[in-house]
């Protein structure tokens, strides 16, 4: 007699499945940071509270979306990382939309540790995607750039405002990039 035994889908399966059917929000983050640091860029000139609203708007879009990949993660793979960067970015895209009238200062810190705590978070998620992503520095590398970009806000607070607009874009673009280029990784390995 013979039984029709099927085996379990393996531990690297399910996380690949996960990470193929969550690929296209990072894509989604990646296209936000980048349209809000190109928008950053050509209009240098905006007001210190058009900055902070337009700031929030980004904050919150990502944490939802961050934590919408955590959530549809599915399978066994460790999310809490991603959840608690969706927390701080809706906490500090709340902030930015409750309190508009911030002074430039408070506005730098603000942006500040909201970057290093979030790039923190995102090398705690590349060095623990590393045994399921061969050779995944992209996403260690967007969370370097945040904490960089975050410590140069934090102890060099007295740049200018249109210092800070050009260093904002520039890391928006960036970090964009680097989390499209992760999300297209993730959708090629899940194909293989």
């Amino acid at each position: 007699m013979t039984s029709s035994h099927t085996a379990a889908p393996s531990l690297e399966g399910l996380v690949k499945s996960a990470l193929h059917r969550s690929w296209w929000l990072l894509l989604l983050r990646g296209i936000i940071a980048v349209a809000f640091g190109v928008a950053t860029f050509v209009w240098p000139g905006i007001s210190l509270v058009s900055l902070i609203l337009v700031y929030g708007i980004y904050a919150v879009a990502d944490g939802i979306l961050a934590l919408i990949a955590a959530i549809r993660g599915g399978g066994v793979a460790p999310r809490w990382w991603l959840a608690l960067g969706g927390i701080a970015s809706l906490v500090a895209g709340g902030l930015a939309f409750v309190w508009p009238g911030l002074t430039a200062l408070v506005l730098v810190y603000l942006i500040g540790f909201w970057s290093i705590m979030r790039g923190v978070l995102e090398i705690v998620g590349a060095i623990r995607l590393r045994k399921e992503i061969p050779n995944e520095w992209s996403l260690g590398l967007a969370g370097a750039l945040s904490v960089i970009f975050g410590l140069i806000l934090v102890f060099a607070p007295g740049a200018g405002a249109m210092g800070l607009l050009w260093l904002i874009a520039a890391w928006a673009v960036l970090f964009g990039l680097l989390l499209i280029w992760v999300a297209f990784r993730v959708r090629k390995l899940a194909k293989a």
